[in-house]
């Protein structure tokens, strides 16, 4: 599991960690630096936001091939996607120099900023929040096509199988529906897209409206799926191996490198 829900909002355990550690970072150097007050809010804020440009960019440019094709996803920063150790070395650069004139404070805000790093990196390593797929196989699950086709999910063994469920009133389910259907078309990979809860009209109007195909458009009026796989909430994401297994699992908006990860990589 990668997230969490709190009523209808769901939060990323990444962002979660983050904030943890960022917080730790605060009150840290708010008890040891010993900066004026006003400063310390301009170097901190400041701080934040060079972490998150940095981890930014070198994730896009690590990544810069699948970035070449939607440039402009690099400002998605909603979206997973961020490189720890740029992000570090851009927050130790900006760091040096807020606090170029007091040698201890820089050596001190540093030892802290490595330190809080650090956390998040072991908490996203252990993930203390977070637990294991429930559902370990395709299901033995029929849904209904748009045609009111019976779909077994176990029927569609043979290759990668990429599950996704969505809704129409759900911005994120809807912003990646597009990448969701052009890896529908790709050679190899079966995508279904299980719309949870609506009605056959709302999710036809909807993919007549967008002009999006898929050759699996499945309707799950009980949210069967969502309960199999314990989901809490939309977007929900799953990856099965030719065998019917389940390799992945992710809650929230996909991002394209996290989706060519998925589907390129094996």
């Amino acid at each position: 599991m990668d997230a969490i829900a709190l009523g209808p909002v769901l939060i990323s355990l990444p962002r979660l960690y983050a904030f943890a550690a960022a917080l730790l970072l605060l009150l840290t150097s708010l008890l040891l630096l010993g900066l004026p007050r006003q400063r310390h809010v301009r170097w901190f804020s400041i701080l934040l936001i060079v972490w998150l440009v940095g981890a930014r960019l070198g994730h896009a440019l690590t990544h810069a091939e699948i970035y070449a094709q939607a440039p402009l996803d690099i400002l998605k920063f909603w979206q997973p996607g961020f490189h720890g150790l740029w992000g570090l070395l851009a927050a130790a650069i900006w760091t040096a120099w807020a606090l170029r004139d007091h040698f201890l404070r820089l050596i001190g805000g540093v030892a802290l900023l490595g330190g809080a790093s650090t956390l998040w990196l072991v908490l996203m390593m252990q993930n203390p929040l977070g637990n294991d797929m429930t559902l370990q196989e395709l299901p033995d699950l029929a849904l209904t096509d748009l045609e009111g086709n019976s779909v077994n999910l176990q029927d569609l063994r043979g290759e990668r199988v990429l599950i996704n469920l969505w809704a129409t009133w759900c911005p994120p389910c809807l912003r990646e529906m597009p990448m969701l259907a052009e890896a529908s078309a790709r050679d190899g990979v079966t995508v279904v897209v299980a719309n949870q809860g609506e009605d056959l009209m709302q999710v036809v109007r909807y993919l007549d409206e967008q002009g999006l195909e898929f050759r699996y458009p499945l309707l799950d009026p009980h949210q069967e799926l969502m309960a199999l796989t314990e989901s809490p909430g939309l977007p929900t994401t799953l990856l099965f191996d030719a065998d019917g297994q389940a390799l992945e699992r992710h809650v929230g908006e996909l991002s394209r490198t996290q989706l060519e990860a998925w589907l390129g990589s094996r």
